[in-house]
C-alpha cells in the first residue's frame, strides 16, 4: 500500500488574504507532497506498507526516522488542511465553546495560551488543542511529531493543529510568526474542529 497527496478542500487561493495563493500551493504541492513521497520510499518493501498512519503514530519511537518524519508530516498536513476553511473563523459554539470557557476561563485566554504555544516552540514543529482524559489541553511538538505519537510528553487527540514551521508562512509574514498565529484565527474550521472534539470525548 502506498500513500497519497488528497487535494486540498478548498481552492489554493481560498485562505487569502489570511495564507496567501502561493504559500499554500508551495506547502501543499511541495512540501506535502515530499512527505507523501519519502514516506513511500521509506516503508518500501517493509512491513510498514501495510500499517495506517494511525498505525505508524502509535510506534513512532520504535521506528526509523526516516518514517517517523514523512509519516507523521503526511498525518500533521492533512490533519491541518481540514482544521481551514475559507469563510471560516469567528468563535466556537456549543459545548466546545463550553469545554474552551471551563479550560482555559474563555476563549481570548485560549487563544492567547494556543499562541504562545506555537510562539514558543523552538525551532519546527507544531501547536495542539487536544482532548485527554475528556478534557482539553494546549501542546506543542517539535518537527513532524504529534500528540498521537508514544513518544510524544503530551499525549492525546488532536482537535485542532496549527503548523508553525516556518514554510507556512514566511513569504507573507517573513520571520513574524506571532503575526501568523493570530491571522490563523480568521481561517480556522470551528466545525470540524467541534466534530473532532465530539469524537474525541
Amino acid at each position: 500500500m502506498s500513500f497519497t497527496l488528497a487535494s486540498l478542500p478548498y481552492g489554493y487561493d481560498a485562505l487569502e488574504p489570511h495564507i496567501d495563493t502561493t504559500t499554500m500551493q508551495i506547502h501543499h504541492g511541495k512540501h506535502h507532497q515530499a512527505y507523501v513521497d519519502n514516506l513511500n520510499k521509506a516503508i518500501a518493501g517493509t512491513d510498514y506498507e501495510q500499517k495506517t498512519l494511525d498505525q505508524i503514530n502509535a510506534i513512532a519511537g520504535s521506528i526509523s526516522a526516516a518514517v517517523r518524519n514523512n509519516g507523521g508530516g503526511h498525518w500533521n498536513h492533512s490533519f491541518f488542511w481540514e482544521s481551514l476553511a475559507p469563510n471560516s473563523g469567528g468563535l466556537p459554539s456549543g459545548n466546545l465553546a463550553d469545554a474552551i470557557n471551563t479550560a482555559f476561563g474563555s476563549f481570548d485566554e485560549f487563544k492567547a495560551k494556543f499562541a504562545n504555544a506555537g510562539a514558543t516552540r523552538f525551532g519546527s514543529g507544531w501547536a495542539w488543542l487536544i482532548v485527554k482524559e475528556g478534557k482539553l489541553e494546549i501542546c506543542s511538538t517539535p518537527n513532524q511529531d504529534n500528540p498521537l505519537m508514544d513518544i510524544a510528553e503530551t499525549k492525546g487527540t488532536p482537535i485542532l493543529g496549527v503548523d508553525v514551521w516556518e514554510h507556512a508562512y514566511y513569504l507573507k509574514y517573513q520571520n513574524k510568526r506571532a503575526d501568523y498565529l493570530s491571522a490563523i484565527w480568521n481561517v480556522v474550521n470551528w466545525n470540524k474542529v467541534a466534530e473532532r472534539y465530539n469524537a474525541a470525548k
